[in-house]
């Protein structure tokens, strides 16, 4: 997809396919890890994807200077998009927030950034692996 194609596109959309990139990461680095039990997998993928973790992990990376200043902004992008709805049991803040995250793993798997945005997804697992949040 062309640079400028995804540098315009709702940040709703770039969140979409972020949300679906890094929830097949997990699966597939849980898989790799040796989990096997689907209700084990479910329990543990839930520790990564959810929107509690997901803020964690783009508020350290915000408050470092891990990001880049485009890749902040895709972030701030993602953070400040109107959804209309939010989930029940988390945050207004926290679910913009890991908008935020999911809208910069799609933008770096749209533009085809795969070092990038595999260093971001390792990132995050190991962020998400050492605090245990």
């Amino acid at each position: 997809m062309k640079s400028t194609d995804v540098k315009q596109m709702k940040s709703l959309a770039l969140a979409y396919i972020g949300d679906a990139v890094y929830e097949l990461h997990i699966r597939e680095h849980l898989i790799r890890s040796g989990q096997v039990k689907p209700n084990a997998l479910h329990q543990q993928a839930v520790t990564f994807v959810s929107g509690k973790a997901q803020s964690a992990v783009v508020m350290a990376w915000l408050d470092g200077t891990y990001l880049t200043y485009e890749e902040e902004r895709v972030v701030k992008r993602g953070r400040n998009a109107k959804s209309g709805s939010v989930p029940k049991h988390t945050s207004v803040q926290t679910y913009r927030l890991s908008s935020g995250f999911e809208a910069l793993i799609g933008y770096h798997y749209l533009l085809g950034n795969n070092e990038r945005l595999a260093e971001l997804l390792t990132n995050a697992v190991e962020f998400v692996e050492e605090r245990d949040v």
